[in-house]
């Protein structure tokens, strides 16, 4: 877990994505969280120290994410709930920070 300044934010640069149209990582069209870690060498080398995500939960998708119905579980199409905590687990192996929106 990333710990120090409260105010880290105030810094930060900070890269909102939308996990569906970022990178697909399973070659089906959607972006997904195994195409998310994938590209977090490249974030980094971007100079990004945080990641803004918008909403990637469980969702009917007619408001685009926004309609959630689980904040417990992840959409299917954008991978499965390890998958989420790997890209966690490697985000903050980078110094990676995560946002993640909710509504």
């Amino acid at each position: 877990m990333l710990t120090g300044d409260p105010l880290w934010y105030k810094d930060a640069v900070i890269y909102e994505l939308h996990v569906r149209a970022f990178h697909d990582g399973n070659g089906d069209g959607i972006g997904d969280f195994a195409g998310l870690t994938a590209k977090l060498d490249y974030l980094q080398e971007l100079g990004v120290t945080a990641v803004w995500l918008l909403p990637f939960y469980e969702s009917p998708l007619r408001d685009d994410g926004y309609d959630i119905a689980d904040y417990r579980k992840i959409h299917p199409a954008y991978g499965t709930l390890a998958e989420f905590k790997t890209f966690l687990r490697e985000a903050h192996a980078r110094g990676l920070r995560v946002i993640t929106e909710l509504p």
